[in-house]
């Protein structure tokens, strides 16, 4: 843990370079968009949580990736979605 210099409140830097939460493009809807977002990935019952990520596990993605293809398109990918799943791989970014 890197110490602070004398003085420093542990608040955001001042610099020009600090980029907050929600960007360098305003505030805006940024907090109802947080909420939202969290109830679609956290405010499910453990069980369907469970069975989602072993389906997205079982088809190659992640537990975001799976559910985020339900809330954006209705539909629960199956095995013979391959195409679509590939699409969805292809998304992701590299990681070295």
């Amino acid at each position: 843990m890197s110490r602070l210099p004398l003085g420093h409140n542990g608040g955001p830097p001042i610099d020009d370079n600090h980029v907050p939460e929600w960007g360098n493009s305003g505030i805006g809807s940024y907090f109802e968009w947080k909420a939202a977002s969290r109830a679609a990935f956290h405010g499910i019952p453990a069980e369907i949580a469970i069975m989602r990520a072993r389906r997205a596990a079982a088809l190659g993605l992640t537990y975001e990736e799976y559910t985020l293809e339900i809330l954006e398109r209705g539909r629960y990918l199956q095995a013979t979605d391959a195409d679509r799943i590939m699409e969805i791989r292809l998304k992701r970014p590299l990681r070295w």
